[in-house]
């Protein structure tokens, strides 16, 4: 029984945290009541507060820091959320993915070949330096400043939303994404194409830079689409 009744407490506890937040018009970074004050305040236990707080500190809702407290996360107003209890993907569903970023990312490539300035481009150019230092093993660094030039791109073009769908896709799949530098298995090809796109990016090509970030989501399609054709393609990729 408790096994039932528990989360529904947590989902109901969770959204008077929310609630707390909204009606007291807290801002990201605001301090909120220490965990003793919260448990207090909606008669729970600390163990069953603690759930509710993990839960919301993977939206990123809020922030607990050690030592120092419970404040609003940066992400209290976002539109758009990964979901942290997202289950293993299967390959069917890692190969949706990548069609949305496949209708997503182009465009905004163009759009962020329209609209990025000194600064954008130099955050382009730092996140691709420390790429290219991470080509010969190092996947876990270089699968971060691979992420970054995508959420980097999506950002620059100028829709809050639009970067917020691209932030919580490449979350979701965040550890197929790993599966996919194993399997494309080429590193520098995919280094180079990255250059390839922020090269148009800073020509205001938008059409080249449009058009080099389909190709370059195709090409790790592609990939993912032979991997679903070996004999254990109707399982998942890991």
């Amino acid at each position: 029984m408790s096994e039932v009744t528990r989360p529904t407490l947590s989902d109901a506890l969770t959204e008077r945290m929310l609630e707390l937040i909204r009606t007291g018009g807290h801002r990201p970074g605001d301090r909120l009541p220490s965990t003793r004050e919260l448990s207090q305040r909606f008669a729970v236990t600390t163990p069953t507060l603690r759930e509710a707080l993990r839960r919301l500190e993977a939206t990123g809702a809020i922030e607990l820091r050690h030592g120092s407290g419970i404040y609003v996360g940066a992400d209290i107003e976002r539109l758009v959320l990964p979901n942290p209890n997202m289950r293993e993907i299967r390959a069917a569903r890692l190969l949706e993915l990548l069609e949305a970023r496949l209708v997503i990312e182009p465009p905004l490539a163009a759009l962020a070949a329209e609209r990025a300035g000194d600064e954008e481009l130099a955050a382009f150019r730092q996140v691709l330096d420390e790429a290219g230092r991470h080509l010969r093993g190092e996947d876990a660094e270089l699968h971060d400043a691979n992420m970054a030039f995508h959420r980097a791109t999506a950002r620059t073009a100028g829709n809050g939303v639009l970067h917020e769908v691209v932030d919580s896709l490449l979350t979701v799949h965040g550890p197929e994404q790993r599966e996919i530098l194993q399997i494309f298995d080429d590193r520098r090809r995919d280094y180079d194409e990255h250059l390839a796109i922020l090269a148009a990016i800073e020509a205001r090509d938008a059409a080249a830079a449009e058009a080099r970030m389909r190709s370059h989501l195709a090409d790790v399609k592609a990939v993912v689409e032979r991997r679903l054709q070996s004999p254990q393609g109707d399982a998942s990729p890991r």
